[in-house]
């Protein structure tokens, strides 16, 4: 899809994208630039509460990285054995 910008910058996004993620008159949106590739994403009110419990369920994160680095201290002291003995 390609849009026109117009001589003072603005961007019409089509009634189509405008219903499907429900941006009404005067709803805000984010343009994020990921180095090269411009997105608009919808704002959020609230974005602490809206994400607040969006990761139940999955494993915890500080669990899986003390087991790795667990994993990773006896690999290292299994290298210092068998050096020094």
């Amino acid at each position: 899809m390609t849009l026109t910008i117009s001589s003072k910058g603005w961007v019409v996004i089509p009634a189509e994208l405008r219903k499907k993620y429900k941006l009404q008159p005067g709803a805000q949106v984010v343009i994020v630039d990921y180095g090269g590739v411009l997105s608009i994403i919808p704002a959020t009110q609230e974005p602490i509460q809206r994400a607040r419990g969006s990761l139940k369920g999955l494993p915890s994160l500080t669990k899986e990285l003390r087991k790795e680095r667990a994993q990773e201290r006896r690999r290292e002291e299994a290298k210092i054995k068998q050096h020094h003995g």
